[in-house]
């Protein structure tokens, strides 16, 4: 059935996955919002559809690196805490996920994220000057335990799961956009991702022959919506994390 390579097919697999990076990169999320449906509106039942969407995804973090590590200062013990507090959270929600799909989950995770975009919008100075917080060790274990829920919604449900830890990491330890969206591109794009993809690859199968364009309009997408919000700074990447967040929640709601 998934067999014969269709060009006009291939092309606009790489343009939907260069749109729907780009415009990830930028926010720091949400590319699943636009690839995920496509694939599955193609034909891919729907966990062949996630874990081909989840291995493509990795690409984005990939691409979003090389621009980030250019003009970027992260700190290595903060990423670390991100990656352990965080990765067992994705490998539960990715064992999980193909046997539970749930509606219910897909309308609540659907709120909460138009919920952020509105919180964003309602609150001008959010995430428009680096002030680090909750450092502090009651700080990091309430943290901790945020991000690995997120995690575990990283997991199961890829829509929009970045923008959480994009946000939580401006709202809660004081980043400013800018700064939350190298750290989301770059641990969960890629080793988020990455785990989800091979937890996701061992318990279900992948559509390989659509992998390869999904990765280089994924990796092509990734870099330049990192450039853009590099140049352009906290204040477009603030709207666009809002529109996307808006757009996200919707499409989760309406299915």
């Amino acid at each position: 059935m998934y067999s014969m390579v269709d060009i006009s097919e291939q092309v606009l697999l790489f343009l939907i996955s260069l749109l729907a990076n780009f415009f990830s990169a930028l926010a720091g999320g949400g590319a699943g919002l636009i690839q995920l449906p496509v694939l599955i509106f193609l034909g891919l039942p729907f966990g062949l559809a996630l874990a081909t969407h989840k291995v493509a995804s990795v690409a984005l973090g990939v691409g979003a690196t090389f621009r980030h590590l250019k003009s970027s200062r992260l700190e290595r013990w903060f990423a670390i805490y991100i990656l352990v507090t965080g990765l067992p959270g994705v490998i539960l929600g990715a064992s999980i996920i193909l046997q539970v799909p749930d509606r219910m989950a897909q309308v609540a995770l659907g709120l909460l994220t138009i919920g952020l975009g509105v919180y964003s919008y309602l609150s001008p100075q959010l995430g428009q000057v680096l002030q680090s917080k909750n450092r502090h060790r009651k700080g990091m274990i309430i943290g901790g335990l945020a991000i690995f829920g997120m995690g575990v919604l990283n997991g199961s449900l890829t829509s929009g799961t970045g923008l959480f830890v994009t946000l939580w990491l401006v709202r809660w330890f004081g980043l400013d956009y800018k700064t939350a969206v190298a750290y989301t591109l770059i641990l969960v794009g890629i080793f988020w991702n990455g785990s989800g993809a091979v937890t996701l690859g061992l318990l279900g199968e992948i559509y390989w022959l659509w992998v390869p364009v999904l990765i280089v309009g994924s990796l092509i997408g990734g870099y330049f919506g990192a450039h853009v919000g590099i140049v352009k700074g906290n204040k477009v990447i603030k709207v666009t994390y809002e529109v996307v967040a808006l757009l996200i929640g919707l499409k989760l709601v309406i299915g």
